[in-house]
């Protein structure tokens, strides 16, 4: 294989970008609107080619732990799922976090709360930033916008997980994995070796026989001193992945008045809105967070200097909003605009929301 250019889905592209990334095992179980990462995968048969594993677990529940066992062996592994089934995933990713292994989950977001709708939402944010399981952890949370992100986060994901040691999470919502679009696919990164495996990851556990110490993963530890110093060693990693891995993209915020904030494939719909907004005279620039944890919060602060107002847009009832309003210190105004049910905003509504809820106010 080498550097190919595709049409395809973001859930298809999602599983091309494993095998080439060299992953070693896929857990999953199919829940709409991510079901074509196991379809493509199992279709694709990586395990006659790379050796890649491929499983449909029993569960959801299953699945996670199985990406549990595989991390603690050192290898390169990833689960899928939609908004509940990475309910279920919660207890698992809290095991992981707590045990310092990387791996890689995607979550395909559908509108909730309960089974809710199959349609398209970013209501999970939430969930993915503040840890939707139990204690003091973060993911490193990323946040595609585009078919070629949906590649490309694959192999950002992995590095950044295995070079920090904690889990990552590719937050997608529907409309991103369902639609269709061109992409550039990586050449193949060669699977590690065994050996490769030992050397980088020695604190694997691999079963080997015949060693005087056998390496245990685990995140139980009973002597209240010894866990928490493990939760101030997290805590360190936490604050060097903020210093080191905040992503954003900015457009056009230098002059702007106006503001809007959003991620994923909502902020596509921005751009058109921001044009909208401008030909009746109204300056607006847009921040669009590509890590949604760490957030570039002062990415943010910083493009809020001088300007009138801030809108959030999500697709939820505001969730991001929390982190933009902590950013800006209350210093200007921030709204929200959303859509709820599976309803994906126009440009048109918008860019009336942004001149009704700000640019309209004395």
């Amino acid at each position: 294989m080498k550097e190919e250019v595709r049409l395809m889905k973001g859930n298809e592209a999602i599983a091309h970008a494993a095998i080439r990334y060299g992953c070693d095992g896929y857990f999953g179980y199919p829940i709409t609107p991510q079901s074509e990462v196991l379809e493509t995968l199992e279709a694709l048969m990586p395990w006659e080619t790379t050796g890649m594993v491929v499983l449909q677990a029993e569960s959801e529940v299953a699945a996670i732990n199985m990406v549990y066992g595989g991390a603690a062996s050192g290898k390169a592994v990833m689960t899928s799922s939609s908004s509940p089934g990475i309910s279920l995933k919660q207890e698992g990713i809290s095991y992981m976090a707590g045990a310092s292994l990387p791996a890689l989950i995607l979550n395909v977001m559908r509108g909730g709360p309960g089974l809710g709708t199959i349609q398209p939402s970013q209501a999970d944010y939430f969930q993915a930033t503040k840890g939707g399981g139990h204690g003091d952890y973060h993911l490193i949370v990323l946040a595609p916008a585009t078919v070629q992100e949906m590649v490309d986060f694959v192999a950002l994901g992995f590095d950044l997980s295995f070079k920090y040691l904690t889990p990552a999470m590719i937050l997608a919502d529907g409309i991103v994995g369902q639609m269709m679009e061109k992409v550039v696919l990586p050449e193949p990164r060669p699977r590690r070796t065994e050996e490769e495996i030992r050397k980088q990851c020695p604190w694997a556990a691999d079963g080997r026989k015949g060693l005087r110490k056998r390496n245990v993963v685990t995140s139980l530890e009973l002597e209240s001193s010894r866990m928490e110093e493990i939760n101030h060693r997290l805590q360190a990693t936490y604050r060097q992945i903020q210093e080191n891995e905040t992503r954003w993209e900015e457009i056009d915020v230098e002059g702007a008045d106006y503001l809007i904030v959003a991620f994923g494939s909502i902020a596509r719909i921005c751009t058109k809105a921001k044009e909208i907004a401008e030909e009746k005279g109204i300056k607006v620039g847009i921040i669009r967070p590509i890590t949604l944890w760490p957030f570039p919060t002062e990415a943010i602060n910083r493009a809020a200097q001088g300007k009138k107002g801030i809108l959030c847009v999500e697709l939820n009832a505001g969730q991001m909003i929390e982190d933009v309003r902590l950013a800006v210190h209350d210093a200007i105004p921030v709204e929200h605009f959303g859509r709820l049910g599976g309803i994906i905003p126009s440009p048109q509504e918008v860019a009336d929301a942004l001149e009704v809820k700000l640019s309209n106010k004395k």
